[in-house]
């Protein structure tokens, strides 16, 4: 069976669901208590202090995995060329959570369109530094078509289902099948809205179906305080 990992971006524990987290502890051990993963969207902000990355791994449990979100500086400003130096940063920046690393996230802008020549030399390089798991968000609809398919499954990168989904085959995952990787944003207001008993449950289904060896569901939709709602009402809708 597939590992099912649920969390949020970040790990915030909002007001109206405080109650079902133990009350004492840091915020990042109150959350790690009832899920076992969450995505550290900070880093694509900007790097961290060594200490802050190794307090964090040492105050999640055994289990526990962070997905890393990959520099701007290296997605967004060089635009994956020729920023080698802002990437072995961020590798060695996730390196400092040792066990406790799950993928390594690459989110690219809606306007990087799929260039093969540049998608692959990018992730050539990602691969000359990282044996890990690595799992690419690309929002341009030129990267849902075969040979974008076939260039992530052969960097062994997996695709990940966004919603919303800007394009008809971006809701599912695609690319290397060794991970499945859902990004949650909200909808119909992305980053507020939360989603509803009807989309949890159509969603359920779709994680526990899926054959990847590794499943993650991140919940996005945190700035109206909706993601850790949702992912503990879809925690308890795959069961245990």
């Amino acid at each position: 069976m597939s590992r099912l990992r649920i969390g949020t971006a970040g790990w915030a524990i909002p007001r109206q669901v405080a109650d079902r987290f133990p009350a004492d502890g840091s915020g990042l051990q109150r959350y790690a208590a009832r899920f076992d993963a969450a995505e550290i969207n900070s880093t694509f902000y900007r790097s961290h202090r060594p200490q802050t990355l190794l307090r964090w791994r040492e105050a999640t449990p055994a289990d526990f995995a962070f997905a890393l979100k990959l520099s701007r500086a290296v997605t967004h400003e060089a635009k994956l060329v020729g920023a080698e130096g802002a990437l072995e940063s961020a590798i060695a920046e996730a390196r400092l959570l040792g066990d406790k690393l799950g993928p390594l996230l690459v989110q690219l802008p809606p306007s990087q369109a799929f260039e093969p020549a540049v998608a692959g030399r990018f992730f050539d390089a990602v691969r000359a530094r990282f044996a890990g798991v690595v799992v690419c968000e690309p929002r341009h609809p030129s990267w849902f078509e075969p040979a974008a398919d076939a260039l992530l499954n052969a960097a062994r990168v997996a695709r990940a289902a966004a919603d919303p989904a800007r394009h008809a085959a971006a809701g599912e995952p695609g690319g290397w099948p060794g991970l499945a990787y859902w990004r949650l944003h909200g909808a119909p207001r992305m980053y507020f809205s939360s989603y509803g008993e009807a989309a949890l449950r159509a969603l359920a289904r779709s994680l526990t179906a899926h054959p990847a060896p590794e499943v993650w569901c991140i919940f996005d939709n945190t700035a109206s305080g909706a993601a850790a709602a949702d992912a503990l009402r879809l925690q308890a809708l795959v069961g245990p």
